[in-house]
């Protein structure tokens, strides 16, 4: 069972001073602050978990949208993490306790904001909030870096999903140059979830239909009570129009280029699966077709198209009560519709890469060639309309949310975190439109001044402080409904097995008698979407050594120890540059250690350990907190498979107590590597990682206070690590000249707020400190006796620290200018809308470590603009 204690990463020594008492329970009322006298009264009412897994739920006043298109809440109750960056108790961090807390003594909340927030795929806006406080932060976890920032979609050898594997693959993509658009794409369709995994029986479809409507919310909603998938077709947009397409991802997938513009490709990754292919069985029969009876046809022209059930769990807790039937038989895809499994050949290893001719020969046994010599690529669209599991919403996806999930998903890959991928981006030109909640020019948050009467009683470094905390909390609701376009995303990954899909199965297993588990349906589906997780992600450690054998208890501790090395390695790349994912529940969680769900995500401008774009994002899902979050996912998938290790003959509790244990050590250990990379003391052992340590636990308070700007404050310390390298013997040392060097010039200086005497000391200090880490960090590797080459520390640097990243101002002036008209009672603009700016930001993406242009070095490598920080939908967003 899933305990409902703390499921924090065990913190390392403290490196913050605990804020003065006043500070968090003060007379300081910020009242005016906050966004009205209304929402003071008006926090959340949560229910006490019970520790069993199978009864928590949540009786929560905000609420967020899932990949589904949903409202779902998503903030915790009675959070106790122990946490460097936590949420509760004495040694917490910038907190959010219950709202009885919160009063001062006049009776005025403190300050306001929201834990949780409406879906941007719901009109209704819910503003319903509860209060949030300052409470003092000790030290944030280290973060981690991978081994190589070159990992991408498919790396590992496991992932089989290199786009390097394709280049000789030419001949094979384009089988013939006469053959219609689409052809080789269909004939390579092999769908492993349908053929390995189980539809629902007819007795509960019945029951389901029975119960159609969502739960009372209408539309074609209904509880799915077992089975891995439904059938269900996507909604066409009208008049789609190709935006951008991912060339690399093209080639990858064995397109030609002439295909993307093609009347079917549009189609078919617009939603119209069937009209993309309305002409095929006289336009592109092959060979072997001749004589096939028009019935045999007819069977091979079909496309199958599916959704999927699963579980929702945030930070360790698994929840039903946003479910409209309150079993949690009603989460799942709610508007992303998987239309199809494809193969796509490559050159196979040599004999001498694998680890026999029989691992060889039990790797193509399927008589597909996967692993071993064809990929396995799963294509799902993102807004392709209702499910099953739309509970009520429209199914959709807008333009503006479609241009932040293609460029975010391209970015996160040349950044070199893994993630899934991005396909193509169809927007319904003067067609398809939704209704969304959203920000007026006026919404925006607004802080009090260093010179707030205020905030006197306190010193200035205190006053810092607050307003910096004021900063991250200080988020309001849409106040306006906006008619936009509808659009659609083609997302691609090796696969969308969720933690999730894990822990629904695991759910209905906890509720059998468990001295006949294994001979119950139930059991069985919870078997198979573990050996297909295997399958489909840890072929070669998961599923080839036990598959044969009918071992699953093996297959599932080799499956506990791929996914926690992959998603540690993940959100280590996430703090390493900057990202917040905002959103990081179990069920956006995939078993591949790969970045999903593109929603309330961000990049950040202003450094403070729980940013994040998203208002519902609370304390625990803050940037620095998303190891926390990790390792919670992670708890939730090892909780899932226990039943099947109990079940064979292995003992739950001790291999959860032994891998949560050593998980601990593993995303800590994520964060640590990710923070030497940046600094570039990677190696020197156990002395230098305890000087790393000690140097961002001295720059930490500085970046916070001062507001440093993450991405420059790093990208120019990398070039004071290239002016002055180790690796250069005859350059003089200059600190005074390196801390110029730092701070740059005009909106280059990494700073928001002016630094003061006392800081600009404690920076040149702490130069000086860095870079005689770096200097002896570099010697000690260089004294090693080893043939490799050193690299420079700079280029560690620099292959750790990218110059652009997606941030949102940016993606705010694409989009807006990709939708022009996107205002109240007029979603058309008078001409189609301007895609330039999208094409501008995916070309800056594809180099995200290179210098880029001059012209790209003015427009995007600077601070974010001032009245970005504040206002609605680019500082903070429903």
């Amino acid at each position: 069972m899933v305990s409902s204690s703390s499921t924090s990463i065990s913190g390392k020594k403290k490196l913050f001073p605990r804020l003065p008492r006043t500070l968090i329970l003060g007379a300081l009322s910020l009242s005016a602050v906050a966004s009205s006298s209304a929402a003071a009264s008006s926090a959340a009412n949560y229910t006490t978990q019970s520790s069993s897994r199978r009864t928590n739920s949540l009786d929560s006043a905000g609420s967020f949208v899932d990949d589904s298109g949903n409202n779902n809440n998503n903030t915790p109750t009675n959070n106790k993490f122990n946490n460097r960056w936590s949420i509760s108790g004495s040694a917490a961090a910038f907190v959010s306790p219950p709202s009885a807390a919160l009063s001062s003594s006049t009776g005025n909340t403190l300050i306001r904001a929201k834990d949780s927030d409406n879906s941007n795929n719901n009109s209704n806006s819910n503003n319903n909030k509860s209060s949030l406080v300052m409470k003092r932060t000790p030290s944030p976890p280290l973060l981690a870096f991978t081994s190589s920032v070159k990992r991408s979609f498919g790396l590992s050898s496991s992932l089989n999903m290199s786009s390097s594997t394709q280049s000789n693959n030419n001949s094979a993509n384009n089988k013939s140059s006469t053959a219609p658009p689409m052809h080789n794409f269909r004939n390579s369709l092999n769908h492993s979830w349908l053929n390995h995994l189980s539809p629902e029986d007819p007795t509960n479809l019945e029951k389901s239909l029975a119960r159609s409507g969502g739960g009372g919310r209408g539309g074609p909603g209904r509880p799915v009570f077992n089975g891995h998938y439904v059938s269900v077709r996507p909604t066409p947009l009208k008049n789609p129009k190709l935006v951008i397409h991912s060339p690399q991802m093209l080639e990858e997938l064995g397109f030609r280029t002439d295909e993307v513009e093609s009347e079917s490709f549009i189609k078919y990754f617009s939603g119209d699966v069937d009209g993309a292919f309305e002409n095929y069985m006289t336009d592109a029969m092959d060979e072997d077709d001749a004589g096939m009876s028009a019935e045999k046809l007819a069977e091979k022209k079909e496309i199958e198209t599916w959704a999927t059930p699963y579980a929702l769990s945030i930070m360790g807790r698994r929840y039903t009560n946003n479910c409209p039937y309150g079993t949690g038989d009603g989460y799942g895809d709610g508007r992303a519709i998987s239309v199809g499994e494809i193969l796509v050949p490559r050159s196979p290893p040599a004999e001498s890469d694998t680890k026999s001719g029989e691992e060889a020969e039990r790797n193509s046994k399927e008589g597909d060639g996967y692993p071993r010599s064809a990929s396995r690529y799963e294509l799902q669209l993102k807004g392709a309309g209702q499910t099953p599991f739309c509970r009520g919403a429209d199914g959709r996806a807008v333009l503006r949310s479609s241009v932040r999930e293609f460029l975010a998903s391209e970015a996160m890959h040349r950044l070199g975190i893994s993630t899934t991928r991005a396909l193509s981006l169809i927007v319904s030109e003067k067609g398809d439109t939704s209704n969304r909640p959203w920000y007026s020019d006026g919404n925006a948050s607004t802080l009090p001044s260093m010179d707030d009467p205020r905030l006197q009683k306190y010193d200035e470094k205190q006053r810092r402080e607050i307003i910096s905390q004021l900063a991250v909390q200080q988020k309001s609701d849409p106040d306006m409904l906006v008619e936009e376009k509808c659009a659609i995303t083609t997302r691609v990954a090796s696969s969308f097995v969720r933690i999730g899909h894990l822990d629904l199965f695991a759910r209905r297993v906890e509720m059998l008698d468990k001295s006949s588990i294994k001979e119950t349906s139930r059991y069985q589906e919870l078997e198979d979407i573990m050996w297909h997780a295997c399958y489909r992600e840890y072929y070669n450690e998961a599923y080839a050594p036990f598959h044969d054998a009918k071992d699953a208890k093996g297959a599932s501790l080799a499956l506990m120890e791929g996914a926690m090395t992959r998603i540690s390695d993940m959100v280590g790349g996430w703090v390493r540059v900057g990202f917040v994912q905002g959103n990081f529940n179990a069920d956006n969680c995939l078993v591949g250690g790969r970045t999903m769900d593109y929603g309330p995500f961000g990049f950040l401008d202003v450094y403070h350990p729980l940013s994040a774009k998203w208002t519902g994002s609370g304390d625990h899902f803050g940037f620095m907190n998303q190891p926390n979050a990790g390792y919670a996912n992670f708890m939730v998938l090892v909780e899932s498979l226990l039943p099947i290790i109990d079940a064979n003959g292995g003992d739950g509790k001790e291999v959860r107590e032994d891998i949560l244990n050593r998980a601990q050590s593993v995303f800590s250990n994520a964060v640590d590597v990710a923070m030497r990379s940046k600094m570039g003391l990677v190696g020197g052992g156990v002395e230098m990682e305890k000087e790393a340590e000690e140097l961002w636990g001295e720059i930490e308070p500085l970046l916070r206070i001062g507001r440093g700007d993450w991405t420059l404050f790093w990208r120019q310390l990398t070039y004071v690590a290239a002016k002055y390298s180790p690796a250069k013997k005859d350059e003089a040392l200059d600190y005074d000249a390196m801390m110029s060097m730092l701070l740059g010039e005009g909106n280059i200086n990494p700073f928001y707020d002016a630094l003061t005497d006392e800081n600009r000391a404690s920076l040149r200090a702490w130069i000086e400190k860095w870079h005689n880490a770096l200097t002896k960090c570099y010697n000690d590797a260089s004294k090693q006796k080893t043939t490799e080459v050193i690299t420079p520390p700079e280029e560690t640097m620099r292959l750790a620290n990218p110059k652009y990243t997606l941030r949102e101002w940016m993606l705010v002036e694409a989009y807006t200018k990709a939708d022009s008209g996107k205002s109240p009672g007029n979603p058309f603009p008078s001409a189609s809308g301007d895609y330039s700016g999208v094409h501008e930001l995916f070309a800056l993406c594809n180099d995200p470590y290179g210098e880029g242009s001059s012209e790209n070095h003015s427009k995007y490598y600077r601070r974010a603009p001032d009245e970005s920080l504040r206002a609605g939908g680019t500082a903070f967003m429903s």
